[in-house]
């Protein structure tokens, strides 16, 4: 899952997204990009879903809900097109006007200039995250998911490199009825100190 590629990089922590460094840097070995923008972001969180679609269970998980599990769907999917893309993966899920904010870093504003500063490959850099919560708005067209990211490079003596926290996603449907991020805001942390509910 966390397989890497011998490379030499300079690499720049930058860009607060997620924690992630962003990878300015001359490369030894050639790196490909998959077009990374999914068509199956236009989803209905309130249309009925077959039986089988069901993954909670609502006795032993009282806050999963059809909204809810429509959140989790939206971040799953996000998770796949970022491990198979790398930072076009990530980068294609923002809105025009979103906002992303991390670690004492400066906002990052809209669409085209965090796609800009998400820049690694998948080959030497992997981005994974887990949602612990989500809610969705009366209105249905507007949601949040928190949780734990990580992430995994390598430096370019060829160690290891992780950054670990939690992360804060704000989705709203857009008017050609996709489901966009709006917010994303991460803080560096400790692994077992995340997430938890006091």
């Amino acid at each position: 899952m966390l397989g890497t590629r011998i490379c030499e990089a300079v690499v720049f922590y930058s860009s607060g997204m997620r924690g992630r460094p962003v990878y300015a840097a001359v490369f030894f070995c050639s790196l490909s990009f998959t077009a990374a923008v999914s068509s199956a972001q236009t989803l209905d969180p309130l249309a009925p879903k077959p039986e089988s679609s069901q993954t909670g269970n609502p006795l032993t998980d009282p806050g999963l809900s059809p909204e809810v599990e429509f959140l989790y769907q939206l971040e799953a999917k996000f998770a796949a097109d970022t491990a198979k893309g790398g930072g076009r993966g990530f980068g294609s899920w923002f809105a025009p006007d979103a906002v992303t904010l991390g670690n004492g870093k400066p906002p990052v504003v809209g669409h085209d200039a965090i796609a800009a500063a998400a820049t690694w490959s998948p080959d030497v850099y992997q981005l994974t995250w887990t949602p612990e919560g989500a809610r969705m708005g009366p209105a249905g067209d507007m949601g949040f998911t928190w949780g734990h990211y990580e992430g995994v490079s390598r430096d370019a003596q060829g160690n290891q490199v992780k950054t670990a926290g939690r992360y804060l996603t704000v989705w709203k449907k857009q008017p050609d009825s996709t489901w966009k991020v709006e917010l994303d805001a991460s803080n560096e942390g400790p692994a077992e100190d995340c997430c938890r509910l006091k």
